[in-house]
């Protein structure tokens, strides 16, 4: 049985919520990594988003608001998802499917321990398992 634990890349660098866009940006750069989790007033024990590339651009550029100006908190909205590092892949594709998420954060005894993204299915999976959640999440409507 493959877990999610096997597939996710460990350690997720985190970003409190009153930190700015442009830092963000930053570490997401210094990381190599397009999304980051954001925790509430520094707590790195309690995630309240998941801040990507895209919401950056989509939601702070391309709307004319200043990154240096616009925190990680200002665009952290809804639940954030999540599994368990030990429920099995096809638990895994499932939530990213029925969420239509790319990246999904991997948690342990209720601490973050690693993310899912789109390259680790690429590594780990079947060529038809990976077109089967492309088709999914990436389906419009």
């Amino acid at each position: 049985m493959t877990t999610a634990k096997d597939i996710m890349h460990t350690g997720a660098t985190w970003i409190p919520a009153h930190e700015t866009l442009d830092r963000a940006a930053q570490l997401m750069r210094d990381h190599k990594v397009g999304a980051l989790p954001i925790s509430a007033n520094g707590e790195q024990d309690r995630m309240i988003g998941i801040l990507t590339d895209r919401d950056i651009v989509v939601g702070c550029v391309a709307m004319g608001h200043d990154p240096s100006k616009m925190t990680a908190g200002d665009l952290a909205h809804g639940t954030p998802r999540w599994i368990d590092a030990e429920a099995e892949v096809e638990a895994v594709l499932e939530e990213m499917q029925t969420h239509r998420i790319r990246r999904l954060p991997v948690v342990e005894n209720k601490m973050l321990i690693g993310m899912i993204s789109e390259a680790d299915l690429a590594q780990h999976l079947s060529d038809e398992q990976i077109a089967g959640w492309a088709a999914k999440v990436y389906a419009h409507g």
